[in-house]
C-alpha cells in the first residue's frame, strides 16, 4: 500500500488510472479493515492536493467502475464550490467546456444516457455549481445556448429540462448559506429575464413530442419554475391548457398535478379571479374521470400502488393549496358552489387516509378553513346584532340583519356558515373519528431504578391532538346541536354492542376537546348523558381489559370538565370516591389515569374539598385523610407522590391557616412516622441505613415531600422545619458512606447500584430543599436560617468529594437559591464560589463528555451569580477572575449545543452587566480582544452554527461599545508598546485588530473583501442587517475571492455603511448603541 501511495501522489507523473481504481476499490470494501483505513487515508491526500482537478479528465476517460468516477467528479465539484475564482481565466474556461462536452457526449445517445444516468445527474450538479459562479457576466449565452440545442436532440433536451429544474432550486431553494444576498438577488433576476426562452422551450415540448420521459422531465422542470414566474406566462398562454390534457394520462398524472399546484396555489391580483375558476372548473371536469364521486378514498389508498398513493398525497396539496387562496372567489360565483362543495368533499375523503402526513396536510387547511367560517360567522352575528353598517360610498346606514343580496354568499358569515352546512356536519364526524390522543404519560425507570411517570409533551400525536381540538371547537361553536347528536349518535352505536376500544376512545378524546365550547345548560345535559352511558356500559360490558378501557375513559372525561365538577358538588363527590375505587384496581394503567384525573381535578376543584358543603358532617379533605391509609394501601410509589400533590393542592386551598396546619399534620404523619422510625433505628444499629429497603424507603418519604411542597407553595415551612435538621443528618452520612465506597472500590464503585441508591437520597434532598426555597415567600427567613444551614454539609460535603460522588443538583440548587435572595446572597456567594468552582471545572474541563449534568448547572449557577448578585464579581482576584472568563470561553466552544448556548447568554449578560459598571474600562482593556477572538472562532468553526443568532448578538454589543468613547474612556491596545496615539479611536484600532485576524484566518479571502466584510460590521447599527451581513460574510469565507464579485460586495457595504450614517445623522440625540436593546429578531 506504501508503494502504491507514493507512485499515485506524484504528481510529477501522469496518473496512473488502474491503481487509482484498485485504491478506491480498497476504500469500498474489497480489502480488509487496515487495507480500508490506508486507501482512505491515501484517497484523501490525493483529494486535497492542489493539482488533483488536472488529473480528473485523465480519470474519467479511463476510470471503469462508477466510484473512480464519481471520487474524480467530487474533486472538480470542491474545485468549483470553494476555489474557482482562484484559477486562472483560460482553466475556467477548459473546465467549463470539459464539462459541457461531457454533458452533450452522454446525453445526445439515448442507450449511454440510461446507462449513466447517476454519472450525469453528477455531471449537471457540477454544472449547476459552475453556473453559480460565472452566470451571467461570463456565461451570458447559456439560457439562448441550451434553448437551441435543445431542439436538435429529445434525449438532450430532457437533460436540458434537468439542469433548468436543478438551477430553480439552487437558486430560489438552496441558495441561503451558500451565496451572498447580492449574489442570490442577481441569479434571481437574470433567471427571471430569461425566463421567455425557458417558457418557450417547454411550451415546445409540450406540443410537439410524445415522448414519455422528456414530458415527465419537462413537468417536473415546469414545476419547480410555476411557484415565482410572471403570471401572464400562465394564463396568457396554452400552458394550463396544456397541463390539463396531460393531467388525464396515467404516466404524466402525478407530474402534472404537481404543476397544477403550484399554479393553483399562487397568490395573484384579483383580475386573476376569473381565470383561476376558469381553471378550477376545467380541473374538476378532468378529476372526475380519474376519481368517480362516492369512490372509497381510504380503501383506494390502502390497496394501490405506490404511484396511485403518490396521486391521492398530491390531490391533497391541489385542493389546499387552491382553497388557501382562491376559495372566496369561488363563494362569490354561485354557479360554482357545486363544484366547490365536491371538491371540499374529496377533501373530507382524502382526510380519511390511513397516512400521517396527507392527514397532517388536510388537518392544517381544516384548521385555516373553519377558523376563517367561524370569524365570518362572528362578524354577521355581530352586525346582525348591532343592525347597522357603513354603506360602500362611506356614509352610515342601517341594514339588514342577513346582509344585501348583491354581497353574494361570500358577503355574509351567516350565508358562508349556510353554504358549507353539509361539509362542517362531515369534518364533524371526521373529527369525532379521528381525534389524536391527548397526551401520553408514561412510566419509566430512572436512573437509580426509581419508577417516575413521564409527560410526553412536545411530539408528532400531541400536536395534531392541539389542532384538532382547536377546530372541533370551531365546528362545535358553529353548531351546536349538531356536534352534541354526532357524539351521542356515536356513543349510542357504542353502546348497541358494536364498541371498540379504538372507537371509544376517539369518541371520548373528542368529547373531553370540547370542554367549554356549549352553553352551560347544554353543557350539563350533554355530559350527564355520556356519563351515564359510559358508566352504563362498564356495567354491561364483560372482560377485565374492556372494563378497564371504559374506566379510563370515564376518568379523561369528567377530568376535563370542572366547572361542571365545580356546579354540581354530588356529582363531584361519587366522581373522586370512584377514582378512589380505581385506585385499587391493578390492571396496567388504571391506577396512574386514576391519580392522574384526581390531580386534574383536585387543581381546577381545590376550594370544594375545604369547604363544608351541604348535608356534609366534615369538608371533604378531612374525610379523605380519615381514609387516607386505605386510599393508597394498593398504590405504587410514584401514584402516591402523584396522590399528595393532589392533596397538597386541597390544603393551600384552606384559607384558616390552624386547619390548614392541622390538615399538613394528618397528611404528613405517616411518612413522618416512617421516616422517625428508620432514624430511630439508625440511631441504635448505624447499619440499618445501608440496607436497599431502607434507602428506598427514605426516597420514597422525601420525595412524597417534595410532592407536597411543589403544591402546597409556601404553608410547607412548618413541615420543612420538622425535617431540616435530620435532613441534613442523613444527607451527611450517606456522603461519607458512599466517599467510602469509591475510596475502597475505586471509580467503577460509583456506578455500583448501591452507590446509586444512596446518591438517589442526596438527591432527593436537595431536589426537596430547591422546590422549598422556590416555594417559599420569606427570602429573609432562607437567608438567615435556612442557607447557613447547608453550608457545610452540602457545600462542604461537595468540595471535599471525590469528582464520581459530587451532586450536580448542589449546582442547580444554589442557583435557585441566588436567583430567589438576589442581594441577600451577596454575602455567602463568595463561600459558594470557594466550594464549587475550581472542583467543578476541574471535572468538566478534562474533555467534553463527562460529567454533561455537573456542565450545564455549572454554568447555570454563574448566570444567576452574574444576573442577580454581579458585584460579588468585583471581589475577584484577577486570577480568578481570568479563571472565570476561560470557563466561559470554554462554555461556548462546547459542542454540546445547550451548554454552548448557556456559555454565550452568560457572556451576553455579564459583557452587558460590566458594560454598566464603573470597571468597564479596565475589563474591557483585559477581555475585549480575547473575547472578539473567540466569538469568532466559534462562528467561523461551522460546529457552532446554531449559535450564529447569539454570536452576531454579541459582536453587535462588542462593536457598538466602541463606536464612542462613552464605556470605555481608555485606550484598548498595548499604550506601552504602541504608544497612546497609535491610533485615532479605539474603533480604529478594533477594526485593524479583525482585520488582522480575519486575514489571517481565511488566507482565500481578499483583502477587499476582508476590509468590507469589518467595515460592516464595525457600522451597521440595526440588528436584522447585522445578522444578513455576518451570514454574506460567512459564505465569503468557505469560497476564494474573485475580484469582481468581491468589488460588488464592497460597494454594497458601502453604500449600507452610508445609509446607515445618514439615518443617524438625521435624529438629534441618538441612544448610544450600548443601551439599544439586543435581543435580536431571528431572520
Amino acid at each position: 500500500m506504501a508503494v502504491a501511495a507514493h507512485a499515485l501522489l506524484d504528481f510529477s507523473k501522469p496518473v496512473d488510472v488502474d491503481l487509482l481504481e484498485s485504491t478506491v476499490g480498497l476504500f469500498y470494501g474489497a480489502g480488509t479493515p487496515e487495507q480500508r483505513t490506508a486507501a482512505e487515508q491515501v484517497l484523501k491526500t490525493f483529494q486535497e492536493n492542489p493539482d488533483a482537478w488536472t488529473r480528473v479528465d485523465t480519470i474519467l476517460e479511463k476510470g471503469k467502475t462508477q466510484q473512480t468516477k464519481f471520487f474524480a467528479l467530487q474533486i472538480l465539484e470542491s474545485v468549483i464550490k470553494f476555489k474557482w475564482a482562484a484559477l486562472p481565466g483560460e482553466q475556467r474556461e477548459g473546465i467549463k467546456n470539459y464539462t459541457s462536452n461531457l454533458i452533450i457526449k452522454y446525453s445526445t445517445n439515448e442507450q449511454l444516457y440510461r446507462a449513466e444516468s447517476t454519472f450525469i445527474s453528477k455531471l449537471n450538479l457540477i454544472l449547476v455549481q459552475i453556473l453559480k459562479q460565472d452566470w451571467p457576466h461570463k456565461w451570458q449565452s447559456f439560457i439562448p445556448d441550451l434553448v437551441a440545442a435543445s431542439k436538435t436532440n429529445e434525449t438532450l433536451c430532457e437533460n436540458s429540462m434537468h439542469i433548468l429544474k436543478l438551477l430553480s432550486e439552487e437558486v430560489f431553494d438552496f441558495s441561503r448559506g451558500e451565496l451572498t444576498q447580492a449574489k442570490t438577488r442577481e441569479l434571481k433576476l437574470t433567471l427571471n429575464n430569461e425566463f421567455r426562452s425557458i417558457h418557450e422551450l417547454c411550451m415546445f415540448v409540450l406540443l410537439s413530442t410524445r415522448k414519455t420521459e422528456l414530458l415527465r422531465a419537462t413537468l417536473t422542470a415546469l414545476a419547480a419554475y410555476l411557484s415565482w414566474v410572471p403570471p401572464g406566462y400562465i394564463f396568457e398562454s396554452q400552458l394550463v391548457t396544456a397541463l390539463l390534457g396531460l393531467f388525464p394520462q396515467a404516466p404524466f398524472r402525478n407530474v402534472a398535478l404537481q404543476c397544477l399546484t403550484e399554479v393553483g396555489s399562487l397568490q395573484m391580483p384579483s383580475e386573476f379571479d376569473a381565470h383561476f375558476g376558469t381553471f378550477y372548473r376545467m380541473f374538476s371536469q378532468q378529476l372526475v374521470a380519474i376519481l368517480p364521486p362516492n369512490t372509497n378514498l381510504a380503501a383506494a389508498y390502502e390497496a394501490g400502488t405506490d404511484e396511485q398513493q403518490a396521486f391521492v398525497q398530491n390531490l391533497a396539496l391541489f385542493y389546499t393549496g387552491f382553497f388557501k387562496h382562491h376559495i372566496q372567489y369561488l363563494e362569490g360565483q354561485p354557479a360554482d358552489h357545486e363544484v366547490l362543495r365536491l371538491g371540499l368533499e374529496n377533501l373530507i375523503n382524502i382526510s380519511y387516509v390511513d397516512d400521517t402526513e396527507v392527514f397532517k396536510t388536510c388537518l392544517d387547511y381544516w384548521n385555516v378553513f373553519v377558523a376563517d367560517i367561524y370569524t365570518s360567522s362572528c362578524q354577521a352575528s355581530l352586525a346582525a346584532t348591532t343592525g347597522a353598517g357603513v354603506a360602500g360610498d362611506g356614509s352610515f346606514s342601517f341594514a339588514s340583519p342577513g346582509g344585501s343580496a348583491a354581497n353574494g354568499v361570500a358577503g355574509s358569515g351567516g350565508s358562508r356558515k349556510a353554504l358549507y352546512a353539509g361539509v362542517l356536519s362531515k369534518l364533524r364526524a371526521l373529527m369525532v373519528n379521528r381525534m389524536a390522543k391527548p397526551e401520553e404519560v408514561i412510566v419509566v425507570e430512572d436512573e437509580n431504578g426509581n419508577i417516575v411517570r413521564e409527560t410526553m409533551k412536545d411530539n408528532d400525536v400531541l400536536m395534531q391532538y392541539r389542532t384538532m381540538r382547536e377546530t372541533l371547537i370551531y365546528l362545535s361553536h358553529l353548531d351546536y346541536e349538531d356536534t352534541e347528536l354526532q357524539m351521542l349518535e356515536k356513543l349510542r352505536g357504542q353502546m348497541s354492542g358494536s364498541w371498540t376500544w379504538n372507537g371509544l376512545n376517539t369518541l371520548c378524546w373528542a368529547i373531553g376537546s370540547i370542554s367549554g365550547s356549549m352553553h352551560e345548560e347544554q353543557e350539563n345535559r350533554f355530559l350527564v348523558t355520556v356519563i351515564r352511558d359510559l358508566l352504563n356500559l362498564c356495567e354491561i360490558t364483560r372482560g377485565k381489559d374492556n372494563k378497564a378501557v371504559i374506566a379510563s375513559n370515564i376518568m379523561y372525561v369528567v377530568g376535563q370538565y370542572p366547572k361542571f365538577l365545580r356546579a354540581h358538588w354530588k356529582f363531584l363527590k361519587t366522581v373522586v370516591n370512584k377514582l378512589f375505587e380505581f385506585m385499587h384496581e391493578t390492571h396496567p394503567g388504571v391506577q396512574d389515569m386514576a391519580c392522574d384525573t384526581f390531580l386534574k381535578i383536585s387543581n381546577k376543584c381545590k376550594r370544594k374539598f375545604v369547604v363544608l358543603q351541604l348535608q356534609e358532617q366534615q369538608p371533604f379533605v378531612a374525610e379523605l385523610l380519615d381514609g387516607l391509609t386505605a386510599t393508597i394501601q394498593d398504590l405504587q410509589p410514584h401514584q402516591i407522590h402523584s396522590f399528595f400533590e393532589s392533596v397538597g393542592l386541597m390544603i393551600g386551598a384552606e384559607v384558616d391557616p390552624a386547619k390548614r396546619e392541622e390538615y399538613l399534620s394528618r397528611l404528613m404523619a405517616p411518612p413522618n412516622n416512617i421516616w422517625g422510625q428508620i432514624l430511630a433505628q439508625a440511631q441504635a444499629n448505624p447499619a440499618v441505613l445501608q440496607q436497599q429497603e431502607v434507602i428506598k424507603s427514605l426516597q420514597n418519604v422525601l420525595q412524597t415531600n417534595v410532592s407536597v411542597c411543589s403544591s402546597l407553595g409556601h404553608p410547607y415551612l412548618s413541615q420543612m422545619v420538622q425535617m431540616a435538621d435530620s435532613m441534613l443528618q442523613v444527607y451527611r452520612l450517606y456522603s461519607e458512606s458512599i466517599s467510602q465506597a469509591i475510596a475502597s472500590g475505586g471509580p467503577h464503585a460509583a456506578r455500583s447500584s448501591f452507590v446509586k441508591y444512596m446518591r438517589s437520597v442526596k438527591k432527593s434532598v436537595l431536589r426537596l430543599i430547591e422546590v422549598f426555597v422556590d416555594k417559599c415567600d420569606d427570602a429573609q427567613l432562607l437567608a438567615t436560617k435556612f442557607v447557613p444551614a447547608l453550608m457545610e454539609p452540602v457545600l462542604g460535603d461537595y468540595a471535599a468529594s471525590v469528582p464520581d460522588a459530587r451532586e450536580a443538583e448542589v449546582l442547580s440548587l444554589f442557583a435557585a437559591i441566588v436567583r430567589k435572595l438576589k442581594a441577600l446572597m451577596e454575602p455567602e456567594v463568595p463561600k459558594v464560589l470557594s466550594a464549587v468552582f475550581e472542583p467543578t471545572l476541574g471535572m468538566i474541563t478534562a474533555n467534553f463528555e463527562d460529567f454533561p449534568e455537573h456542565r450545564l448547572k455549572f454554568f447555570g449557577l454563574l448566570h444567576a451569580i452574574t444576573n442577580h448578585c454581579f458585584a460579588c464579581l468585583f471581589g475577584m482576584s484577577p486570577p480568578q477572575l481570568k479563571l472565570l472568563i476561560d470557563s466561559i470561553v470554554w462554555a461556548f466552544r462546547h459542542t454540546e449545543r445547550n451548554v454552548a448556548e448557556t456559555g454565550l447568554l452568560l457572556l451576553e449578560d455579564m459583557l452587558k452587566s460590566f458594560a454598566g459598571s464603573e470597571y468597564a474600562t479596565q475589563f474591557h482593556q483585559t477581555y475585549y480582544t480575547l473575547l472578539t477572538r473567540e466569538v469568532f472562532a466559534v462562528m467561523t468553526d461551522t460546529f457552532h452554527t446554531p449559535g450564529l443568532k447569539l454570536h452576531c448578538r454579541i459582536l453587535l454589543h462588542l462593536f457598538g461599545l466602541v463606536r464612542t468613547d462613552a464605556v470605555i474612556k481608555a485606550p484598548l491596545w498595548d499604550v506601552a508598546a504602541k504608544g497612546p496615539s497609535a491610533y485615532a479611536s479605539n474603533a480604529a484600532f478594533v477594526q485593524e485588530y479583525v482585520c488582522g485576524l480575519l486575514a489571517g484566518s481565511f488566507p482565500n479571502m481578499t483583502p477587499v473583501q476582508v476590509q468590507a466584510a469589518v467595515a460592516g460590521m464595525m457600522a451597521l447599527e440595526d440588528k436584522r442587517a447585522f445578522k444578513h451581513h455576518m451570514r454574506d460574510f460567512l459564505v465569503q469565507t468557505k469560497a476564494f475571492g474573485n475580484a469582481e464579485t468581491d468589488q460588488l460586495y464592497a460597494d454594497e457595504t458601502a453604500s449600507k455603511i452610508a445609509e446607515a450614517q445618514q439615518r443617524l445623522q438625521a435624529i438629534p440625540g441618538m441612544v448610544p448603541p450600548n443601551q439599544v436593546n439586543d435581543d435580536m429578531a431571528d431572520a
